[in-house]
């Protein structure tokens, strides 16, 4: 099975949780999951859960996507 990559997030997307994979300079990969906070033509900026604010250069952007908020803690199944 092959999976294919895309990037699904836009500016409008804005104050929304979202994952983002990009590609590292040394190979490979890394994710990211955060509330995104900043938005322009170069760059896609990732608040994590650490309050660090992650830039991701759109150019290494392989995939990425909105995702629900997390449950609140002591309603998982």
């Amino acid at each position: 099975m092959r999976f294919v990559y895309e990037v699904r997030i836009s500016c409008a997307d804005l104050a929304r949780r979202v994952t983002v994979r990009s590609r590292l300079d040394g190979g490979g990969y890394a994710d990211v999951l955060g509330v995104l906070e900043t938005c322009d033509e170069e760059t896609f900026g990732v608040r994590d859960r650490h309050g660090t604010l992650r830039l991701l250069a759109r150019a290494n952007v392989v995939a990425a996507k909105v995702v629900e908020p997390p449950e609140p803690r002591g309603e998982r199944r």
